[in-house]
């Protein structure tokens, strides 16, 4: 399962790219606007620290205002995927989007027919959201099996990135359901290698090397 970092802070980025972890990276106006800084200018930014996708979201609704937004926003670098909000005219211009070659991730996805409209649309990346779901006391990760389901039916390439990721037993769930990507803010990525065990073995470890002397 590939991983996506949901955030817009550059420092956070450059800290996970280094670890080799990341695969891409997610934002949205909301997290942009926390920076303070030209929306374009973070956006350039964060795609020199990845190779990997970078959504970057229209703020238009209409079809043709999505358009003119997305071709501006690929022209920022050659990793941009152009965000789409999963409405009849981001479904069109996500068609007309992929038919010239730009990425595209189509997102706020909170059921299984939303998920086939956009891989008929021709969707790069389909974002469920699972946090989203728990909060309205349904279960998130029974959305993404059913996409999976769908999706291996008719083979369509479209790729299922479980968005709204809250816990590291959401990466476990997603990653067991079968979601090609996961993106989670960087305080969640970061926890996954947190284990009791593991931390009470080092120290026990540490320890032991201390006592007997030994140096490397």
């Amino acid at each position: 399962m590939k991983f996506f970092v949901d955030t817009a802070d550059t420092k956070d980025i450059a800290d996970l790219a280094a670890t080799g972890l990341i695969d891409g990276v997610t934002t949205n106006p909301s997290l942009i606007a926390k920076s303070g800084r030209p929306f374009a200018d973070v956006i350039a930014e964060i795609c020199a620290l990845t190779p990997g996708p970078v959504s970057a979201e229209v703020v238009a609704t209409d079809y043709d205002g999505m358009i003119k937004e997305a071709r501006k926003l690929a022209k920022i670098a050659s990793n941009v995927t152009v965000k789409l909000p999963l409405t009849l005219d981001g479904l069109k211009a996500c068609k007309t989007l992929t038919g010239e070659g730009t990425q595209v991730n189509v997102t706020l996805c909170f059921s299984a027919n939303q998920a086939l409209l956009a891989a008929k649309a021709g969707a790069t990346f389909i974002s469920p959201f699972i946090g989203r779901l728990d909060d309205i006391h349904l279960d998130g990760m029974d959305l993404i099996h059913e996409i999976r389901q769908i999706y291996d039916n008719y083979l369509f390439d479209t790729e299922i990135l479980a968005a709204s990721i809250r816990t590291p037993n959401h990466v476990k769930l997603c990653a067991l359901a079968g979601a090609d990507v996961m993106t989670a803010p960087p305080a969640v990525i970061k926890s996954l290698v947190n284990h009791p065990l593991t931390d009470k073995g080092l120290e026990i470890f540490l320890a032991d090397a201390k006592k007997a002397g030994i140096k490397v």
